[in-house]
């Protein structure tokens, strides 16, 4: 170690020592705050804190009362409030209605599909929606598609407002009738016997036009060979134009973007999943809330919750996660799901379970969020409650395993399998993590870790992450 990094080694020492007799603990062990100097962090950017949860005390720590951005491991507190409140076996409803005559599978009248929230409407599940319908008997619809995605209530947001990217998956905002996460996937192709270049969307909405003027080029792929350029060209998103230039030579290009806005999203893919599954449609699509004379036709379940948590923190879904939160604030005020009532729902639940998190601004519940701050005492005391709780086990179940899946797939692949759960959290300027790491004796501690800096940006953060499990595995 160079005499600079030993002098800051010296300086992080002496602030978590200097910490530790503010808090009564004993500061961040000296590996660690070697390697907080290593990554030249500031002390004052930098919180930790390591909790035994049967006694809730907690056993080092720094900095644990200073408010901190969390960005995604706000979501232990989202999905742990949605399970201690709704419970694992609770599903969202997706619903057909018609209005009009029916008669030997012809509607002479208007189809409504009618969103309940379900977070993970993917475009398989879609299909079967669909698909249960023509086993009902419809086979024609002589009307309209009416979409009633009433039972959110949002004010008008802008998906590019917090990073300039709308059409990313991470910005896509809620709807109560959200089908693949209004996602499309391109596969760009060279096709040498077409002599062309082949874009295939997936899913393809029968409402989104693509132009395609990408050039096949001759020869090698060099640079000027193997450009791809998208734009949308469109205020609905429902039209985009591709251009530019590739060789044979290179390989095919995949890339996923959010397209059309939710309700036409809904309406292009239903119709195309509709028609490929021998169905009859001549209509157009109509936005309104369902009819008071209108006939229920299906109602078709979504997962489960304990399977959404799962899913939601494994892979750190912003969009299921927001769903969450208007889904508890619907359950406990009644629809429509609002933001107002799913931060209250969740105010309500803290105080209740003596977890003292109404002064916290929950935001969206996903982390997606500049306004979002919590301590890591506070967040550790939600996992501490999380570890004895009834759904304990459904809970402990959906955090990423070190080195083996979700977020944590590709870090920390010496802990010992199945002893590190961690939810990892990034945006510009934060990273963290927080879950769970079992130690060699077999008994397990909780552990927030999230720092705020800009050097986070640069991979600061993740190596005294590391650092903290590692020494909390050789010496608890």
């Amino acid at each position: 170690m160079s005499k600079r990094s030993v002098r800051w080694a010296y300086v992080v020492l002496s602030f978590a020592i200097g910490a530790s007799r503010a808090f009564g603990l004993s500061g961040a062990p000296a590996p660690v705050a070697q390697t907080i100097a290593a990554q030249h962090l500031p002390p004052n950017s930098l919180s930790f804190v390591i909790v035994d949860p049967d006694t809730g005390r907690p056993v080092l720590g720094q900095n644990i009362d200073t408010p901190r951005s969390p960005a995604s491991t706000i979501k232990v507190v989202t999905t742990f409030a949605s399970l201690d409140l709704l419970g694992p076996t609770y599903v969202w409803h997706t619903r057909a209605a018609f209005r009009g005559k029916l008669d030997n599978g012809v509607l002479d009248g208007d189809l409504i599909l009618q969103g309940g929230g379900d977070p993970y409407m993917t475009i398989e599940r879609w299909w079967s929606f669909a698909r249960s319908l023509r086993d009902k008997g419809l086979r024609s619809i002589h009307g309209d598609i009416v979409i009633d995605n009433t039972a959110f209530s949002l004010p008008a947001e802008d998906p590019a407002a917090f990073d300039g990217r709308p059409n990313r998956s991470y910005n896509v905002l809620p709807d109560a009738l959200m089908v693949n996460f209004q996602s499309i996937e391109f596969r760009v192709v060279p096709n040498t016997s077409t002599h062309r270049v082949d874009i295939i969307a997936s899913p393809a909405p029968v409402n989104l036009v693509v132009e395609n003027h990408i050039a096949l080029a001759a020869g090698r792929c060099t640079a000027a060979a193997s450009r791809v350029d998208f734009e949308v060209a469109s205020e609905r998103w429902d039209r985009i134009v591709f251009s530019g230039a590739l060789s044979p030579s290179c390989a095919e290009r995949s890339f996923a973007r959010v397209l059309l806005r939710p309700t036409d999203y809904a309406f292009g893919t239903f119709v195309g999943l509709w028609r490929g599954l021998g169905g009859e449609f001549d209509g157009k699509l109509r936005v309104a809330p369902t009819p008071t004379d209108a006939q229920p036709l299906l109602t078709f379940d979504s997962l489960t919750l304990g399977e959404i948590v799962r899913l939601t923190n494994k892979f750190s879904s912003n969009l299921m996660a927001r769903h969450l939160l208007l889904t508890m604030g619907e359950d406990r005020f009644g629809v429509p799901a609002t933001l107002d009532k799913g931060a209250a729902a969740i105010a309500q639940w803290s105080q209740d379970r003596g977890l003292a998190l109404q002064d916290i601004n929950i935001d969206n519940g996903s982390g997606l969020s500049r306004t979002t701050h919590i301590s890591v005492l506070q967040m550790a005391k939600v996992l501490s409650a999380a570890y004895h709780s009834r759904y304990a086990p459904e809970f402990l179940a959906s955090l990423p395993l070190a080195g083996v899946d979700g977020t944590l797939r590709s870090r920390m692949k010496t802990s010992p399998a199945g002893s590190v759960r961690l939810k990892t959290g990034h945006l510009d300027g934060v990273t963290g993590v927080a879950g769970y790491v079992t130690t060699t004796s077999g008994k397990t501690f909780v552990l927030v870790s999230l720092v705020n800096d800009s050097r986070a940006d640069y991979g600061a953060g993740e190596p005294i992450h590391a650092a903290l499990v590692s020494w909390m595995q050789g010496n608890l």
